[in-house]
Parts: C-alpha cells; structure tokens; sequence
C-alpha cells in the first residue's frame, strides 16, 4: 500500500505541489486573518469607536493617566491568548446588546478583573511612597475670581510590613480588609471587617444602618476584599466635578481671570442639566450678550478673552457630560476624597463602629496633613511634616467626633484657638477649609453616636491678649507653637535687647508689614493706617 501511495506521488507530483501549496497559503490566511482580526478588536480604537455606547467612556479614557494603557489590558487581564480568548468569548454578548439596544443607560461595568491581576501588574504594592505637598487652586464666585489656594502633605505610604511600612492611604493595601455594600456602585458599605496579622477578626458596623442580626451570614456572596479598584475606581474613566474643571481651566489661563465673574458662569453651566450638547452650547453663547449689556466698557476692549472662554465652557461641557447617554459627573462617583462623593467617608465616617465601640478612625491627619488655606490677606500656611506631642485624647479613635465637644486650655498649648470654630482662618481652629465645608458624608451628628461619646466639656479659654503696645485692637496670632527650629524666625523680630523699635526698623520700605503679617493679624482699622 505504500509502494504503491509513494509511486502515485512520484507519478503525480507536479499537483501533488499544487495541492501542497494550496494548502499552506489557505492556512497562513486563515491564520494571519484570524491574528489580524483578534488584535483588531482587542485594540483601544475597536473598544473607543466602534462601539456607539463608548464615546464618554473613550473621551474620559484618552485624558487619563492610563492613556497609553490598552483597554483590554484592564478588562481582559494581562494573561496568555489562552486564557484570554475564553473571557473573550464571554463578552460577544455585548455586540449583540449593542446591535439590538438592549442595554439601559447610563452604562456601568459589572465585571473586572481583579486589581490583582491588572493594576498590580505595573503598579508594585510593595513600594512606598513619600509624602508628597498637594497644592490646590480654587477660585471664588466673585467678580474677581479670587484665587484661594488649600495646602496640605499627602500620606500615601504603603510599602511592605516586612520593612516596618505598610501606613498612610495605602495601608489598606498591605493589610486584609473585607467589606459588604448594598449598593451596585459600593456606595453605601455599611459592615466593614478587618483581618490582622494572627487572624483576629474586628468586624465595624454603621450604627445608622439598622442591620438584622444575621445581615453578614445573608450576604456573604456580597463579602469583597479592598483592592485598588475601590478608591481608584475612576483612574482611566473620570468624569471631572464641574468646579474641579472650572478651577484648572482657570488655573491655566484657558479662562482668563480678568473677566468678572467668569468662574461663577462656567461653573453654573456646567453644572446646570441639558437635553443636549447643543442646547449647552447655546447657554454658554449667551454670556457674550450679557458682558455686553452689564461691562460694557469691559467687553469693548476684550471680546477676544470673552469668546476664548465661551469657546472653553462649550469644550468643558463636551468632555464631562454626555446627555444622549445619560451619563456626566453625577452619575458616575469618584471613590477618591471625600467632598463631592463619600469616598473615604464611605467607612472613615466615624459611625462605624465595632462591639468594643472602637471606630474606624475618621482622622484628617491619617491620609493627609491638616488642609491650610492661602490667599489674599492670609498668611503664608505653615504644613506640619511631624507630629509630635500628640496628647493620649488625639489617639482615641473617636477623637474627631469628641474634638467638637470637648475644649479647655491644654488645646492652647500645641494650637491657636482664636475664634475657635470659625472659617476665617484667623487661628488653627478656625480654618476654613476644614469649618468652611458642609461635610455630608461624614457621620458626626449620627444620633447613635452621641450613645458612645462623653457628655460635652467645655471650658472657657481667655481670649488672646492685646499686644505690648497698649492698643487693644492688636489680636495676636501665632499659628504655631513655640520650637528651637523656631527661633530663628522669632529673632527677626525679637533681638538680644527685646522687641525691636518700630524706627527705622518697621519703616515700609525696609520692613514690609506683611512681613509681620504672617503670623500676626492686625485689626482692619490699623492694616489701612500706620503701625503703631
């Protein structure tokens, strides 16, 4: 049989090489056809584009950190063409929802990847992070756009525990927390359970919440350990709060801060609800008929700054809503902060609480420095990188829901108490941008709460005193405790023979007031007049 096979090859062999040839060209068609179009609709523009329900996602991903990163890498998983092409196969439904509409808007994703297995895969958990200062620029609504700037450190940490890390905002990384929402977008978390490193179980719950006794044995399906994904949870996909857009642009120049009012326009018209981009665009077209009707003179001689801004509006509002969708910054939270959305507060709210009625800490100063504000009249912000003499009272865990409560004159010894609870930042607890914000989400006037916490103390402090000048109008303010690292800023005033002379020391020209203005405040009547 084969003799006979081998001669009909030799007796045929000229389409026996047809029939080879064919063969292999058909396969490496077949093959180049099938690779070309995997990595096709794998590529970011098949995600972006081809799908008609993608353009917020797609516009939203194109300005975002992840830029450069392919879609697939974060919804598929950095995996083999194996293990990929199964999850692939998986998502072939979602042509058809496309084809046929069967979707409801807004869209929001169901299932990702672990971070594990895609965030981890670039990002090292191991690594730590120092401190790094944050700079804020915020504009107020008034005719001058007034820039206000808040100044904090930021404590991202991390690191391993093996090298006695694993603290600030990325402590969540290194060690095992588990929570249960009841809500598809993880905004409401009401059990909380925390994992050491023996195995001890802390379990928190919201005391507001009214949950059965068996609520934890009913959702354990619901049980997800915290990666990630639960903070960054918009990392490539952000759809910017209006005022965040508003204040970069201006920031920027794109709106120029010369137009009066331009901040407090932009910022209600982004905000404000459209049927369409084009019905926005119309809005944004009406703010050059009203500079011409109320500044006049203004818009006569900058019609240009005022059509650069209208011009930005229309884009701003382009890129962060995205009506026919149903989808713009509302819809979508933002798991980072904690002002827009309850973010960190979703369990640092101080009203989750364990049997032991020992809270998760609701503490500024575990993420982040205290937040100082710097602008027009204020002093320089002064961040404090180490803490140091923190009282036992600061290391409760219900410290800050107590701190309002609870006042005497041990808290003059580290702050300045001038004006205490006020937002003028006439002192450290009166800053404005911790008493000058509605704190929505946090849980401090939870009514269950005052069940745990002490009954008010409250002792009167003497106000600060008038100065050596005898002028009773002269307030004090010193921000900051006394230190040797101190000394040298207190010299410049301060010599071997005491205070110096207000002549020819204090003299404008060659000692400006600010200068003194930094640490000190002044009353209004003697900042327009001459030092005493």
């Amino acid at each position: 049989m084969i003799r006979q096979a081998i001669r009909f090859l030799l007796a045929h062999k000229k389409w026996t090489l047809i029939g080879f040839l064919i063969l292999v060209v058909t396969g490496a068609t077949v093959f180049v056809t099938g690779v070309t179009v995997w990595e096709y609709n794998n590529s970011t523009p098949f995600c972006g584009t081809t799908c008609h329900t993608m353009p917020p996602e797609y516009v939203a991903y194109q300005r975002s950190p992840h830029a450069r990163v392919s879609c697939v890498d974060c919804h598929l998983g950095q995996e083999s063409v194996l293990q990929a092409i199964p999850r692939k196969a998986k998502e072939t439904r979602h042509v058809l929802y496309a084809l046929t509409q069967e979707y409801e808007v807004p869209i929001y994703v169901k299932n990702l990847r672990p971070a594990r297995d895609t965030c981890e895969k670039c990002h090292n958990p191991d690594k730590f992070s120092n401190d790094t200062i944050k700079v804020i620029k915020h504009y107020l609504n008034d005719e001058n756009n007034t820039e206000m700037r808040t100044v904090l450190s930021l404590k991202t940490g991390g690191g391993s525990k093996r090298e006695g890390l694993g603290k600030g905002i990325h402590w969540h990384i290194e060690n095992e927390v588990w929570f249960i929402a009841t809500d598809e977008l993880k905004q409401n978390i009401p059990y909380v359970r925390q994992v050491d490193d023996n195995g001890q179980v802390t379990e928190f719950f919201d005391l507001e919440a009214d949950l059965p006794p068996d609520f934890v044995a009913q959702n354990q399906d619901k049980l997800h350990r915290m990666d990630c994904i639960d903070c960054h949870n918009r990392i490539s996909h952000l759809f910017r709060h209006p005022d965040d857009l508003v204040d970069d642009a201006v920031a920027k120049g794109r709106l120029n801060r010369s137009i009066p009012f331009i901040r407090a326009w932009a910022a209600s018209i982004l905000k404000d609800e459209f049927e369409s981009h084009e019905e926005a665009a119309a809005k944004a077209e009406s703010l050059d008929e009203w500079y011409a009707r109320n500044f006049p003179d203004y818009y006569a001689e900058n019609k240009d700054k005022i059509r650069q801004a209208i011009d930005t509006i229309k884009e701003l509002y382009t890129l962060s809503v995205f009506p026919e969708m149903e989808v713009g910054w509302i819809t979508h939270p933002n798991n980072l902060g904690h002002k827009e959305f309850p973010g960190c507060f979703r369990c640092h709210d101080g009203k989750h609480l364990s049997k032991d009625g020992e809270a998760i800490r609701l503490e500024c100063n575990l993420c982040h420095t205290i937040p100082r504000m710097a602008g027009p009249g204020l002093p320089a912000p002064i961040i404090t990188l180490e803490a140091s003499n923190e009282p036992e009272s600061h290391k409760d865990s219900n410290w800050i829901a107590r701190h309002r409560q609870e006042f005497d004159e041990t808290c003059a010894g580290c702050h300045s108490t001038f004006n205490r609870g006020g937002a003028d930042n006439s002192s450290f607890c009166a800053n404005g941008a911790c008493h000058g914000i509605e704190w929505k989400y946090a849980g401090l006037d939870a009514p269950k709460l005052r069940d745990y916490l002490p009954a008010p103390r409250i002792e009167e402090a003497a106000e600060p005193v008038a100065g050596d000048t005898g002028d009773e109008s002269f307030v004090p303010r010193i921000p900051h405790p006394l230190s040797e690292e101190r000394i040298g800023q207190c010299l410049a005033c301060h010599g071997p023979e005491g205070l110096k002379p207000y002549t020819p020391f204090h003299e404008e020209e060659q000692f400006p007031l600010n200068a003194c203005t930094e640490c000190h405040q002044l009353a209004p009547t003697l900042l327009t007049g001459s030092p005493p």
